[in-house]
This record gives C-alpha cells, sequence and structure tokens, in this order.
C-alpha cells in the first residue's frame, strides 16, 4: 500500500511538471519564468484596436523572490512585449520591504504609448500604501480606484476600469462599469478574482487579476494547498469566467508571498492581444 502511494504521488508530480512544461511558453529572462500570451476576441472591439496589445503585471512583492538583481530582466521582458499599454495589478513591496521607487523607475523605463495604469493590492496598507502613491506619482503611473479611464483612436475607443480595494465590499461592491454602455469594450483590472463573483461588473468584456500566485505550488493547474480565494481553486490561475460568462485571466504574478517558493506555477507577464470582429 505505501508502494502504492508513494508511486501515486511520484506519478502526480511527473504528471505536472510535463503540463507545466507543455503549456508553458518559458521566457528567456532570468527570473520570469515566462511570458504568456492570450487572445481576446469581441465584437465591442473597434477595428482600429485590432491587434492592441496589453501588458499585464503583477504581485512583485518586490522584494522578495523578486528581487533587484532580476529588474533587469523585467525592462527587457516588458520591452519585448511591444505592448501599446501596460496594466499593473497591485502588490508591490514585499513583507520584508523593498524599495518600490526603483521597482517602478524601472516599469516607467519602458515607454508604453498609452501609459501605465494600475490598482493597488492587499499589501498596499499603512506604510506600504504612501511609499506606492510616491513612486507612482514620480514615475506617471495613473492610479485607477474606483475610475474608468479611456484610451481613443480615430475609430473608437476602448476602457480600463480600476477597482479600489475589492476585499472591502461595503464601500466598493458598486462596480463602476454598471454605468458604462454594453458596447464599451471594457477592461476591468482589479487585484483579487474574487471580485468578478462577489459583484454584478455588467459591460466588462474582460478582467485581469492577480493575488493568488498561481497558488505558488500547484498540480495540473487546478490544485493547490495554497487558499488565495475563498472560492479555493476555482480562480486559480489562467482564463476563466465567472458566473454571468465574463472571461477573467488571473496571473502567476511575479513575486511570492508567505514562503519563497514556487512549484509548477511559474512566475509571468501577461500579454492580451485584442481582436476585433464582426
Amino acid at each position: 500500500m505505501r508502494k502504492l502511494l508513494i508511486h501515486l504521488v511520484l506519478s502526480l508530480i511527473v504528471s505536472a511538471a510535463l503540463t507545466s512544461c507543455a503549456t508553458a511558453s518559458f521566457s528567456k529572462y532570468k527570473g520570469i519564468g515566462r511570458i504568456k500570451t492570450y487572445h481576446i476576441s469581441s465584437k465591442d472591439v473597434p477595428p482600429c484596436f485590432d491587434g492592441f496589445r496589453v501588458a499585464f503585471a503583477t504581485d512583485f512583492h518586490y522584494e522578495s523572490r523578486f528581487g533587484r538583481k532580476r529588474l533587469p530582466s523585467l525592462v527587457k521582458a516588458l520591452a519585448s512585449l511591444d505592448a501599446d499599454v501596460l496594466l499593473l495589478g497591485g502588490d508591490y513591496r514585499g513583507r520584508n520591504g523593498g524599495d518600490v521607487g526603483e521597482l517602478f523607475d524601472a516599469i516607467s523605463s519602458v515607454k508604453m504609448p498609452y501609459g501605465i495604469y494600475a490598482v493597488m493590492g492587499n499589501h498596499e496598507r499603512g506604510e506600504n500604501d504612501s511609499l506606492v502613491r510616491k513612486a507612482m506619482d514620480k514615475t506617471g503611473v495613473v492610479l485607477l480606484e474606483h475610475k474608468v479611464d479611456t484610451i481613443a483612436r480615430e475609430c473608437g475607443r476602448i476602457m480600463i476600469c480600476g477597482i479600489r480595494n475589492p476585499f472591502d465590499l461595503e464601500h466598493n461592491g458598486v462596480s463602476p462599469t454598471l454605468s458604462l454602455r454594453p458596447d464599451d469594450f471594457v477592461i476591468m483590472l482589479t487585484h483579487t478574482p474574487d471580485y468578478v463573483e462577489d459583484v454584478d461588473i455588467s459591460n466588462t468584456d474582460l478582467a485581469l487579476a492577480g493575488h493568488t500566485h498561481g497558488g505558488q505550488v500547484s498540480l495540473f493547474n487546478k490544485w493547490s494547498p495554497a487558499k488565495f480565494s475563498k472560492y479555493g481553486n476555482r480562480f486559480l490561475t489562467g482564463k476563466k469566467t465567472n458566473t454571468a460568462g465574463i472571461p477573467i485571466i488571473i496571473s502567476n504574478g511575479l513575486g511570492t508571498s508567505r514562503k519563497d517558493v514556487r512549484l509548477f506555477t511559474p512566475s509571468e507577464i501577461v500579454l492580451v492581444i485584442l481582436e476585433s470582429c464582426d
């Protein structure tokens, strides 16, 4: 019985490793496990936004496993994406502290035609909150806290919506997207994926979130002993949908929380390519 159990566990680990290798597009940038690309097609994407490239990075926890030595790789990786806009998903400073000024200096050195937008994470409290806001102000990063901004081109526009503290539903439980038009293409930026299930986010076409770290340790990208979401492993990583059928992409993020370890959950930067369709 013991041998059978050991064999089963080893089989699961090997299978998970093979699954991870098969599904990941491993990057050449040291300290960044992969760049994961998604194509999102929608009739609400204006024709002149066909091919629009959205970079998404989150959960830096600087400095944790993601530290100063990895900043050059981050800059090179972001530059390689040829992105039109960069979205940041929160949790910028690690539990042991870190100079978020140098983090944002590095991020903002990569010029994005339509700028950099951000939301805060659950680690942005007290001193962390003040330091991150100061760094954002200095580097021109636009913080969206229950606000919507517009990216316009000659034939139309898309909207970027940022959620303020998605864990506090008493104050933030009404989505700003409810006041938008159904035919607007709207990207929602929220730190935790739970928000898309907790709240009516009508008029949202795509949500981007982090917070889960992919579990940091997982099997088959479906199960993890860590519980970063009250919905268990439902929103662990990758592209999912909420009950209303709205797609959400959950990133594994770049840093680590609790323990500086990853197993079958490569750190990542996400690239979303928009496609206009009839």
